[in-house]
């Protein structure tokens, strides 16, 4: 419906407001690339790296924010800012992660975390990946602004982050800003249940039967997101802009007490 519509761009803006759809969807759409959704048999395995994906993530949130400001409204400015807040706390958190998983699996490479997690004999219960999943779950929720750190169905002053940068945009460039935000919730859930669930996915080598298998149990992983996601949302309330580092700032601490812990049950 979008597409259809003509794209009204204001007199001041620049190429670079004009460009960013482009740019923040093709960014998004390769890091979803990177992620093994139902096999770790990916086009782009040898690239699929957890460094990688958080670039590319913080350089679709570059662009928005440029593009927030680039017009010169004070709704853009407000959301830049804040989104530059969200991103100062939650990048650390997400690093933290990656740094537990990394010792975990003695890799970055996701579908390498993924076949270390399928191929090992046994995996009792893990505080520190339990406390990772908690910290990724909560930059999750903020990355891709949820409840209750955003409501991407607001459009008032005081609550708006990521509607606010995209407020000026319409036509074929907010069809493609609404496509980049869908493809980074999927992201994100094809991310954890890649690395925290990965049971059922297929390997290379496995047969047919098995990769319909693994799509399959993908489909109930993402039905079972789209129902836990909703009821949290409708549970929990908004937050205050100035609580934000509270609730980011848990995510880091849970992210550094997961590395803490794994290092320390290692050199044990």
């Amino acid at each position: 419906r979008l597409f259809r519509k003509d794209a009204v761009v204001a007199e001041n803006a620049s190429w670079l407001f004009r460009a960013t759809p482009y740019l923040v969807f093709a960014a998004l759409w390769t890091a979803a690339a990177l992620v093994p959704t139902f096999t770790t048999a990916i086009a782009f395995g040898t690239a699929a790296d957890l460094i990688a994906l958080v670039a590319l993530l913080g350089s679709a949130r570059f662009f928005t924010a440029l593009a927030g400001m680039d017009v010169g409204t004070s709704f853009g400015g407000i959301g830049s800012s804040r989104e530059m807040m969200i991103a100062s706390l939650a990048e650390p958190a997400m690093l933290a992660v990656i740094f537990t998983l990394s010792l975990f699996a003695h890799t970055t490479s996701l579908a390498g975390i993924a076949e270390h997690i399928v191929g090992a004999e046994r995996i009792g219960l893990e505080v520190s990946l339990a406390f990772a999943l908690l910290a990724l779950i909560m930059v999750a929720v903020a990355e891709t602004g949820r409840l209750p750190i955003d409501n991407p169905a607001t459009h008032l002053e005081l609550t708006m982050v990521h509607e606010a940068m995209v407020l000026e945009y319409s036509g074929r460039h907010l069809a493609l800003i609404e496509a980049a935000g869908m493809l980074k919730l999927l992201l994100y859930v094809s991310l954890i249940g890649c690395v925290f669930a990965p049971w059922g996915m297929a390997v290379p080598g496995d047969s047919i039967g098995s990769y319909a298998g693994a799509l399959g149990l993908y489909g109930a992983k993402i039905v079972a997101a789209g129902i836990l996601l909703p009821v949290f949302e409708t549970s929990i309330a908004k937050m205050r802009v100035f609580r934000y580092p509270e609730f980011l700032g848990a995510a880091l601490l849970l992210g550094l007490l997961a590395t803490i812990f794994l290092y320390v049950s290692e050199a044990i």
